[in-house]
């Protein structure tokens, strides 16, 4: 029997990576924008990931050519990543990066919960509503201070989110290892780059943003994705499930340690509500869950 501690571990380091990397790209957003910044983080990524994964035309396991089919799929894991990324970054401009991720984070759970009828994912879709309502600011804030563009983009980021792990376990069913991935990243970062040189111009190129850049591409996708690869090789999908629904919590650390981002009250008792119902739809039995691969 495998031990599990190992995997426990590497879903930690995978976790505070993801959301370190977030909080880092959060301060290249006011510099070179929202969509620079995923230009410049895909970028560098696929730069990074090209090496190691060798993309080629023909799948290595059977030595034929890759389908008009397996090409849609890896078309659509490029659509779902860039959007869920570019929502994302968006709505870090308006909103605290713990709480971006919380609202986000509905996306994966109510795919999870679709379907079901049991009273424990009933009960978990209530607890997640009304933890986006404590995190967003509703209840003891004016309308007028409360972003609702930045929840509108974070819930977007999220419904993409859902999107794009059923898109990256199809590209995993037809492309070996990373082969897929990187195509998706390379495909998204030549559609996304001319718009971010257009937002962004010569401050892409700017030394401190290139260093940046490198780091969130480093820590947000390339580091985490290996993480968990190995991960998922010593964890039961619920013990992932419930190690995952923790990431708002560790995305609100990651907030107030690098952007000095606090919490009050109510919406830290959102994000508990949040964590209670990912813990209660994501941490049961079943074969499916939200990678976070190459993800916010």
């Amino acid at each position: 029997m495998v031990c599990a501690v190992p995997g426990v571990v590497y879903m930690l380091a995978a976790m505070l990576s993801v959301q370190f990397g977030g909080a880092f790209a959060a301060t290249l957003i006011p510099e070179i924008g929202p969509v620079g910044t995923v230009a410049l983080r895909l970028t560098i990524a696929t730069i990074i990931l090209v090496p190691f994964a060798r993309p080629g035309l023909h799948d290595r396991r059977t030595g034929r050519l890759h389908t008009r089919s397996d090409w849609l799929r890896v078309v659509a894991f490029a659509a779902t990543l860039g959007v869920m990324n570019t929502s994302f970054y968006f709505s870090l401009r308006t909103l605290p990066i713990g709480v971006a991720v919380t609202i986000e984070f509905i996306g994966p759970m109510t795919m999870a919960a679709l379907g079901s009828r049991s009273w424990r994912d009933g009960l978990a879709v209530l607890l997640a509503g009304a933890g986006v309502v404590g995190v967003s600011g509703a209840l003891d804030a004016d309308w007028s201070q409360v972003s609702l563009p930045g929840i509108g983009f974070a819930l977007g980021a999220g419904a993409a989110w859902a999107l794009y792990a059923k898109a990256s376990q199809a590209v995993g069913a037809r492309w070996e290892s990373l082969r897929g991935l990187t195509w998706a990243m390379m495909i998204c970062s030549v559609v996304i780059l001319p718009f971010g040189i257009a937002e962004a111009g010569t401050q892409l190129i700017r030394p401190r943003h290139l260093l940046v850049g490198a780091v969130v591409a480093l820590m947000s996708s390339a580091l985490p994705y290996s993480l968990e690869m190995y991960a998922l090789r010593r964890l039961s999908t619920k013990a992932y499930g419930i190690l995952t629904g923790g990431e708002p919590a560790v995305a609100a650390l990651a907030g107030l340690l690098v952007l000095g981002q606090g919490l009050h009250p109510l919406q830290i008792a959102g994000m508990i509500c949040v964590i209670s119902a990912s813990v209660l739809i994501l941490g049961r039995d079943s074969h499916h869950h939200p990678t976070r691969a190459a993800a916010t």
